[in-house]
């Protein structure tokens, strides 16, 4: 034996390896190992398919949420009328004083735009959508005020510049009283922070499952290959070498799963959006899901991947290396 080793030894000094071929043949066994963890998963298909579907359908259900919030908060913002704060103006204001107010206003940058409404035409709207002509017909005079609507910019419909912004204007020397719903506003931001904080639990419980889940599968696995690896110790390979395949297998896993659950959300959302186009119809309102995009599809399957990764990798360290030749 020890003739067979010093001439091994021999052999390997005398045949020098240089760092493009280390390289390559590093790039070249973990091509193999990926490979060959891939088709371990194609001779066992029932199994690699179960192990799968339950990956994507438990990545599927935060992903489908998250989505919705998304779309939820797409339709808030064409609801910036709620954000509409009304200035009534003195009534000793003049017309003059009112156009300058609205100069004014207008170059503020928390403001969008800045509408004035006199209050002949204010009473004229009145009495087209109140019914009430005949009986206005019989006031000596006009007990509408001059009205300023101003929209805040998007950075300042949240409740809190809303509010702000209110106070700021009823500030002004020609403005009376100003009427903002902020606590509408202020409900309907909670509604939408709570579905957001919901879908966060769900999803980080759901990706603690999918890495247990593929953590026993890879003990499975490990433990099915009991003998391979007390035979791979023994001739000398290194931890490195018996990790990769099955660290490979949980890429598979996540990269497989991923995909899954990127095709279950298209079809899920696809499903939904003709019942919501309904609902909208409704309210005479066009709207449509926005599903996935390509930065989204790249993130979930990298997520997927992460886990998978993760699953194998923990069930990897602590069962390998319980296998040890005796």
């Amino acid at each position: 034996m020890s003739i067979l080793f010093s001439q091994r030894k021999q052999a390997s000094g005398s045949r020098k390896v240089g760092l493009v071929q280390r390289v390559f043949m590093f790039f070249v066994s973990h091509v193999r190992q990926a490979v060959g963890s891939l088709g371990e998963l194609w001779r066992q298909p029932t199994a690699s398919l179960m192990t799968v579907a339950v990956l994507g359908l438990s990545i599927t259900l935060p992903g489908t949420l998250y989505i919705m919030v998304k779309n939820i908060e797409k339709m808030t913002t064409g609801w910036d009328q709620a954000a509409e704060i009304s200035l009534f103006l003195k009534d000793t204001t003049s017309a003059v004083a009112a156009q300058q107010l609205v100069a004014r206003l207008s170059a503020w940058p928390e403001i969008d735009s800045v509408v004035f409404i006199p209050a002949d035409d204010a009473l004229t709207e009145f009495k087209s959508l109140s019914g009430l002509g005949d009986a206005l017909a019989y006031l000596p005079d006009n007990p509408l005020p001059d009205v300023v609507l101003v929209s805040p910019s998007v950075e300042a419909s949240a409740p809190a510049p809303a509010r702000e912004l209110l106070n700021k204007l009823t500030s002004q020397r020609e403005v009376d009283v100003g009427k903002l719903d902020v606590e509408w506003l202020e409900r309907l931001y909670a509604v939408v922070n709570i579905a957001r904080d919901l879908v966060m639990l769900i999803g980080a419980l759901l990706f603690v499952s999918v890495v247990l889940i593929i953590g026993n599968t890879i003990r499975l696995n490990i433990l099915s290959k009991r003998d391979e690896i007390l035979v791979m110790k023994l001739v000398g390979a290194t931890d490195a070498f018996i990790h990769r395949p099955f660290l490979y297998t949980g890429f598979w896993y996540g990269f497989l799963g991923g995909m899954l659950a990127w095709v279950a959300i298209i079809l899920i959302l696809w499903w939904m959006d003709n019942s919501i186009q309904q609902f909208a119809n409704l309210y005479e309102k066009q709207f449509h899901i926005t599903g996935l995009t390509s930065t989204a599809l790249f993130v979930l399957l990298g997520l997927s991947i992460l886990l998978g990764v993760i699953g194998s990798a923990i069930s990897v360290q602590r069962h390998v290396r319980e296998i040890e030749p005796s």
